[in-house]
Protein backbone atom coordinates (compact mmCIF):
# COMPACT_ATOMS: atom_id res chain seq x y z
CA UNK A 1 0.00 0.00 0.00
CA UNK A 2 2.66 2.17 -0.67
CA UNK A 3 1.33 4.58 -2.83
CA UNK A 4 -2.07 5.09 -0.60
CA UNK A 5 -2.46 8.27 0.75
CA UNK A 6 -0.98 8.47 4.00
CA UNK A 7 -4.62 10.10 4.97
CA UNK A 8 -6.32 6.68 4.17
CA UNK A 9 -3.92 4.60 6.01
CA UNK A 10 -4.75 7.39 9.44
CA UNK A 11 -8.48 7.15 8.65
CA UNK A 12 -8.32 3.43 8.52
CA UNK A 13 -6.11 3.61 11.95
CA UNK A 14 -8.88 6.17 13.33
CA UNK A 15 -11.52 3.20 12.06
CA UNK A 16 -9.94 0.67 14.10
CA UNK A 17 -9.60 2.94 17.61
CA UNK A 18 -13.43 3.74 17.04
CA UNK A 19 -14.21 -0.45 17.03
CA UNK A 20 -12.05 -1.16 19.92
CA UNK A 21 -12.89 2.19 22.05
CA UNK A 22 -16.27 3.01 21.27
CA UNK A 23 -17.74 -0.21 20.22
CA UNK A 24 -15.69 -1.93 22.49
CA UNK A 25 -14.84 -5.02 20.03
CA UNK A 26 -12.70 -7.78 21.21
CA UNK A 27 -8.75 -7.46 20.22
CA UNK A 28 -9.19 -10.18 17.86
CA UNK A 29 -12.14 -8.76 16.19
CA UNK A 30 -10.55 -5.51 15.41
CA UNK A 31 -7.14 -7.41 13.90
CA UNK A 32 -9.95 -9.21 11.50
CA UNK A 33 -11.39 -6.09 10.66
CA UNK A 34 -8.30 -4.39 10.16
CA UNK A 35 -7.09 -7.54 7.92
CA UNK A 36 -9.60 -7.43 5.75
CA UNK A 37 -10.03 -3.36 5.06
CA UNK A 38 -6.03 -3.57 4.40
CA UNK A 39 -6.53 -6.64 1.96
CA UNK A 40 -9.34 -4.11 -0.12
CA UNK A 41 -7.11 -1.25 0.11
CA UNK A 42 -3.81 -3.50 -1.41
CA UNK A 43 -6.24 -4.00 -4.36
CA UNK A 44 -7.62 -0.70 -4.68
CA UNK A 45 -3.46 -0.09 -4.99
CA UNK A 46 -3.49 -2.45 -7.77
CA UNK A 47 -6.12 -0.65 -9.04
CA UNK A 48 -4.52 2.68 -9.27
CA UNK A 49 -6.75 4.06 -6.98
CA UNK A 50 -5.78 6.12 -4.88
CA UNK A 51 -8.27 8.29 -3.01
CA UNK A 52 -10.84 6.29 -1.06
CA UNK A 53 -13.54 8.81 -2.92
CA UNK A 54 -13.01 7.43 -6.30
CA UNK A 55 -13.69 3.39 -4.73
CA UNK A 56 -16.87 2.73 -6.23
CA UNK A 57 -19.03 0.34 -5.66
CA UNK A 58 -17.44 -1.49 -9.00
CA UNK A 59 -14.68 -1.77 -6.73
CA UNK A 60 -16.10 -3.48 -4.47
CA UNK A 61 -17.80 -6.14 -6.37
CA UNK A 62 -14.87 -6.61 -8.51
CA UNK A 63 -12.62 -7.00 -5.14
CA UNK A 64 -15.06 -9.90 -4.29
CA UNK A 65 -15.01 -11.31 -7.74
CA UNK A 66 -11.30 -11.59 -7.11
CA UNK A 67 -11.47 -13.15 -3.48
CA UNK A 68 -14.04 -15.63 -5.03
CA UNK A 69 -11.32 -16.53 -7.89
CA UNK A 70 -8.26 -17.11 -4.98
CA UNK A 71 -10.94 -19.91 -3.68
CA UNK A 72 -11.91 -17.49 -0.46
CA UNK A 73 -14.91 -19.16 0.88
CA UNK A 74 -18.20 -17.36 0.96
CA UNK A 75 -18.54 -17.44 4.91
CA UNK A 76 -14.75 -15.06 4.65
CA UNK A 77 -15.96 -13.02 1.90
CA UNK A 78 -19.45 -12.02 3.70
CA UNK A 79 -17.11 -11.40 6.33
CA UNK A 80 -14.99 -8.98 4.47
CA UNK A 81 -17.80 -7.17 3.47
CA UNK A 82 -19.14 -6.76 6.46
CA UNK A 83 -15.82 -5.57 7.27
CA UNK A 84 -15.77 -2.91 4.24
CA UNK A 85 -19.69 -1.48 4.75
CA UNK A 86 -18.19 -0.89 8.60
CA UNK A 87 -15.32 0.54 6.89
CA UNK A 88 -17.68 2.79 4.59
CA UNK A 89 -20.42 3.49 7.23
CA UNK A 90 -17.53 5.12 9.29
CA UNK A 91 -16.31 7.30 6.62
CA UNK A 92 -19.37 8.85 5.83
CA UNK A 93 -20.34 9.54 9.70
CA UNK A 94 -16.89 11.50 9.87
CA UNK A 95 -17.76 13.35 6.78
CA UNK A 96 -15.10 12.05 4.49
CA UNK A 97 -17.36 10.40 1.95
CA UNK A 98 -20.77 11.43 0.78
CA UNK A 99 -22.10 8.23 0.20
CA UNK A 100 -21.10 4.41 1.15
CA UNK A 101 -20.52 2.04 -1.81
CA UNK A 102 -20.83 -0.50 -0.14
CA UNK A 103 -24.72 -0.11 1.24
CA UNK A 104 -26.15 -2.11 -1.07
CA UNK A 105 -23.39 -4.69 -2.08
CA UNK A 106 -25.68 -8.09 -1.27
CA UNK A 107 -23.12 -10.79 0.75
CA UNK A 108 -22.59 -13.48 -0.73
CA UNK A 109 -24.77 -16.75 0.13
CA UNK A 110 -23.18 -18.96 2.69
CA UNK A 111 -24.20 -22.66 3.58
CA UNK A 112 -25.09 -23.14 7.50
CA UNK A 113 -22.86 -26.12 8.28
CA UNK A 114 -24.30 -28.36 10.97
CA UNK A 115 -21.48 -28.49 13.65
CA UNK A 116 -20.07 -31.97 14.87
CA UNK A 117 -22.61 -33.04 18.12
CA UNK A 118 -22.03 -36.03 20.14
CA UNK A 119 -24.44 -38.54 21.33
CA UNK A 120 -25.09 -38.77 25.54
CA UNK A 121 -23.58 -41.90 25.09
CA UNK A 122 -20.44 -40.18 23.64
CA UNK A 123 -20.64 -37.73 26.05
CA UNK A 124 -20.68 -39.88 28.83
CA UNK A 125 -17.42 -42.49 27.87
CA UNK A 126 -15.63 -38.55 26.87
CA UNK A 127 -16.05 -37.22 30.39
CA UNK A 128 -15.33 -40.66 31.81
CA UNK A 129 -11.91 -41.05 29.89
CA UNK A 130 -9.12 -39.04 32.11
CA UNK A 131 -7.61 -41.00 35.25
CA UNK A 132 -9.21 -38.99 37.93
CA UNK A 133 -6.90 -40.47 40.42
CA UNK A 134 -3.53 -38.72 38.85
CA UNK A 135 -3.11 -34.62 38.97
CA UNK A 136 -3.45 -33.55 35.81
CA UNK A 137 -6.36 -36.05 35.37
CA UNK A 138 -8.96 -34.61 37.82
CA UNK A 139 -7.73 -31.22 36.09
CA UNK A 140 -8.68 -32.44 33.26
CA UNK A 141 -12.12 -33.96 34.12
CA UNK A 142 -13.03 -30.94 35.98
CA UNK A 143 -12.39 -28.85 32.74
CA UNK A 144 -14.60 -31.42 30.83
CA UNK A 145 -17.40 -31.34 32.83
CA UNK A 146 -17.23 -27.51 32.64
CA UNK A 147 -17.10 -26.84 29.55
CA UNK A 148 -20.26 -29.13 29.10
CA UNK A 149 -22.31 -28.12 31.58
CA UNK A 150 -21.63 -24.23 30.72
CA UNK A 151 -21.36 -24.43 26.86
CA UNK A 152 -18.20 -22.00 27.30
CA UNK A 153 -15.97 -20.79 24.45
CA UNK A 154 -12.71 -22.54 24.79
CA UNK A 155 -10.73 -19.30 25.11
CA UNK A 156 -13.71 -18.50 27.99
CA UNK A 157 -13.07 -21.70 30.01
CA UNK A 158 -8.92 -21.65 30.19
CA UNK A 159 -9.32 -18.46 31.36
CA UNK A 160 -11.78 -18.59 33.99
CA UNK A 161 -10.59 -17.40 37.48
CA UNK A 162 -11.35 -18.65 40.79
CA UNK A 163 -13.13 -14.76 41.73
CA UNK A 164 -15.72 -15.98 38.73
CA UNK A 165 -16.55 -19.70 40.02
CA UNK A 166 -19.32 -19.19 42.32
CA UNK A 167 -19.54 -23.17 43.96
CA UNK A 168 -22.55 -22.32 46.32
CA UNK A 169 -24.90 -20.88 44.17
CA UNK A 170 -23.57 -22.97 41.34
CA UNK A 171 -22.55 -20.85 38.30
CA UNK A 172 -19.70 -19.31 36.73
CA UNK A 173 -19.49 -15.43 35.28
CA UNK A 174 -17.42 -15.03 32.16
CA UNK A 175 -16.58 -12.84 30.06
CA UNK A 176 -17.55 -13.09 26.10
CA UNK A 177 -16.93 -11.58 22.69
CA UNK A 178 -16.47 -8.05 23.04
CA UNK A 179 -15.87 -8.19 26.82
CA UNK A 180 -19.37 -9.30 27.19
CA UNK A 181 -20.41 -10.68 31.01
CA UNK A 182 -22.84 -13.41 31.32
CA UNK A 183 -24.08 -15.80 34.31
CA UNK A 184 -23.94 -19.52 33.09
CA UNK A 185 -25.04 -22.27 35.77
CA UNK A 186 -22.57 -24.99 36.63
CA UNK A 187 -25.10 -28.17 37.36
CA UNK A 188 -24.19 -30.69 40.33
CA UNK A 189 -21.90 -32.51 37.88
CA UNK A 190 -19.57 -29.67 37.28
CA UNK A 191 -19.79 -28.32 40.92
CA UNK A 192 -18.72 -31.79 42.32
CA UNK A 193 -15.87 -32.14 40.08
CA UNK A 194 -14.33 -28.46 40.53
CA UNK A 195 -14.36 -28.69 44.00
CA UNK A 196 -12.39 -31.64 44.37
CA UNK A 197 -10.19 -30.42 41.59
CA UNK A 198 -9.24 -27.50 43.53
CA UNK A 199 -9.41 -29.41 46.96
CA UNK A 200 -6.99 -32.68 45.81
CA UNK A 201 -5.15 -30.99 42.68
CA UNK A 202 -4.66 -27.44 42.11
CA UNK A 203 -2.42 -26.81 44.88
CA UNK A 204 -0.16 -29.47 43.32
CA UNK A 205 0.24 -27.22 40.00
CA UNK A 206 0.82 -23.78 41.92
CA UNK A 207 3.80 -24.94 44.25
CA UNK A 208 4.72 -21.72 46.07
CA UNK A 209 3.32 -19.73 43.24
CA UNK A 210 -0.43 -18.20 43.25
CA UNK A 211 -2.22 -17.78 40.15
CA UNK A 212 -5.75 -16.07 39.89
CA UNK A 213 -6.51 -18.72 37.20
CA UNK A 214 -8.17 -21.96 37.64
CA UNK A 215 -6.91 -24.41 35.53
CA UNK A 216 -3.39 -24.43 35.61
CA UNK A 217 -0.12 -26.52 34.13
CA UNK A 218 2.79 -27.54 35.48
CA UNK A 219 4.43 -23.93 35.63
CA UNK A 220 0.89 -22.63 37.87
CA UNK A 221 0.06 -20.79 34.74
CA UNK A 222 -2.77 -21.15 32.79
CA UNK A 223 -3.67 -24.02 30.48
CA UNK A 224 -4.04 -22.94 26.79
CA UNK A 225 -6.25 -23.47 23.90
CA UNK A 226 -3.90 -25.46 22.15
CA UNK A 227 -3.05 -27.49 24.74
CA UNK A 228 -7.11 -28.31 25.79
CA UNK A 229 -7.38 -29.32 21.84
CA UNK A 230 -5.02 -31.85 21.88
CA UNK A 231 -6.39 -33.28 25.35
CA UNK A 232 -10.08 -33.16 24.34
CA UNK A 233 -8.58 -34.72 20.89
CA UNK A 234 -6.31 -37.38 22.72
CA UNK A 235 -9.73 -38.17 25.00
CA UNK A 236 -12.17 -38.84 22.59
CA UNK A 237 -9.59 -41.11 20.58
CA UNK A 238 -9.02 -43.18 23.99
CA UNK A 239 -13.35 -43.18 24.59
CA UNK A 240 -13.76 -44.64 21.04
CA UNK A 241 -15.37 -41.58 19.60
CA UNK A 242 -14.67 -41.58 15.97
CA UNK A 243 -14.39 -38.27 14.03
CA UNK A 244 -12.75 -35.01 14.73
CA UNK A 245 -13.75 -33.53 18.26
CA UNK A 246 -13.23 -30.63 19.38
CA UNK A 247 -13.72 -28.40 22.79
CA UNK A 248 -16.38 -26.99 20.23
CA UNK A 249 -18.38 -30.17 19.58
CA UNK A 250 -18.78 -30.29 23.53
CA UNK A 251 -20.04 -26.42 23.42
CA UNK A 252 -22.20 -27.64 20.22
CA UNK A 253 -23.30 -30.70 22.01
CA UNK A 254 -24.47 -28.18 25.50
CA UNK A 255 -26.60 -26.14 23.22
CA UNK A 256 -28.23 -29.58 21.48
CA UNK A 257 -28.76 -31.48 24.78
CA UNK A 258 -30.53 -28.34 26.08
CA UNK A 259 -32.95 -27.77 22.65
CA UNK A 260 -33.61 -31.35 22.19
CA UNK A 261 -34.70 -31.45 26.17
CA UNK A 262 -36.87 -28.57 25.51
CA UNK A 263 -35.02 -25.75 26.19
CA UNK A 264 -36.38 -22.38 24.98
CA UNK A 265 -34.09 -20.66 21.81
CA UNK A 266 -33.59 -17.12 24.01
CA UNK A 267 -32.14 -19.02 26.97
CA UNK A 268 -29.46 -20.85 25.18
CA UNK A 269 -28.67 -18.23 23.31
CA UNK A 270 -27.99 -16.30 26.39
CA UNK A 271 -25.73 -18.95 28.21
CA UNK A 272 -23.89 -19.51 24.92
CA UNK A 273 -23.49 -15.55 24.58
CA UNK A 274 -24.46 -15.28 20.94
CA UNK A 275 -25.14 -11.77 19.88
CA UNK A 276 -27.90 -12.56 17.42
CA UNK A 277 -30.14 -14.92 17.91
CA UNK A 278 -29.93 -16.31 14.24
CA UNK A 279 -26.27 -18.09 15.21
CA UNK A 280 -28.59 -20.01 18.11
CA UNK A 281 -30.79 -21.26 15.53
CA UNK A 282 -28.55 -23.55 13.98
CA UNK A 283 -28.88 -26.07 16.43
CA UNK A 284 -32.35 -26.19 15.91
CA UNK A 285 -31.18 -27.71 12.44
CA UNK A 286 -29.08 -30.16 14.55
CA UNK A 287 -32.03 -31.18 16.40
CA UNK A 288 -34.50 -31.86 13.65
CA UNK A 289 -31.58 -33.54 11.35
CA UNK A 290 -31.02 -35.71 14.36
CA UNK A 291 -34.84 -36.77 14.44
CA UNK A 292 -34.80 -37.22 10.99
CA UNK A 293 -31.89 -39.57 11.17
CA UNK A 294 -34.02 -41.59 13.94
CA UNK A 295 -37.02 -41.36 11.50
CA UNK A 296 -35.39 -43.23 9.02
CA UNK A 297 -33.21 -45.37 11.36
CA UNK A 298 -36.43 -47.41 12.91
CA UNK A 299 -39.35 -46.29 11.05
CA UNK A 300 -41.06 -49.18 9.33
CA UNK A 301 -41.40 -47.76 6.12
CA UNK A 302 -38.80 -44.67 6.18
Amino acid sequence: MALLADEILNNLDLFLDHLRVERGLAANTVDAYGRDVRRFLDYLDKQDVHDIKDAGRSAIMNHMIELSQAQVGPRSRARVLSALKTFFAFLLREGLLNGNPAADVEAPASRKYLPKTLTLDEVDRLLAAPDQESRGGLRDKAMLETIYATGLRVSELVGLQLSQVHLDPGYVRTFGKGSKERLVPLGDSARYWIEQYIRDSRSGFLGRATSPFLFLNRSAAPISRQYFWRKVRDYSRAAGIHGSISPHSLRHSFATHLLARGADLRSVQMMLGHADISTTEIYTHVTRERLKQIHQQHHPRA
